[in-house]
């Protein structure tokens, strides 16, 4: 939860300016068609020419914007998991991921695998996400969740 509030901050500090960028630029050019001299009548406009010069480039902005934040989250989460066990949220909550297997060491396929079920698969299946936060509460004996079990990882807590 920690980890996606920072994520989800920077996210927004990055996305917010080149969309509101594209809302000013597409709302300008739908007022420069519209008569001045009668203000609030429609304006007659081709759904084909707003298709082209506002849904889509709007989905490509999202879209980019969407593969960009696949990217992010793989390099905080997978990397760090990698290199520590740990990502910020999870230093501050005083746990760690290590693997399933005692005396293993963290691979960094095993952070990618839980990338994989926990971001990626959440992204497209609907409700895996909440299926996944849930699954820890009645796995037994570990209180894996359906990433930890996928990964083969157990998280941990730690001394402080």
């Amino acid at each position: 939860m920690i980890d996606a509030v920072i994520l989800g901050a920077v996210a927004m500090v990055l996305f917010l300016p080149p969309f509101a960028w594209f809302m000013v630029n597409a709302m300008s050019d739908i007022a420069a068609r519209s008569d001045p001299s009668t203000p609030g009548t429609p304006v007659a406009v081709e759904y084909e020419q707003v298709f082209n010069q506002f849904f889509l480039p709007l989905l490509l902005l999202e879209l980019g914007f969407f593969v960009f934040l696949l990217v992010a989250y793989y390099v905080y989460y997978v990397e760090m998991m990698f290199r520590s066990g740990r990502t910020l949220g999870k230093k501050l909550m005083k746990v760690q991921v290590v693997p399933l297997e005692p005396g293993a060491t963290l691979t960094r396929g095993m952070a990618a695998r839980r990338y994989l079920v926990e971001c990626v698969g959440g992204s497209f299946v609907p409700f895996l996400g909440l299926l996944d936060g849930l699954w820890q509460l009645w796995d037994k004996p570990y209180q894996q969740t359906l990433h930890d079990k996928v990964a083969k990882t157990i998280v941990i807590k730690v001394a402080p």
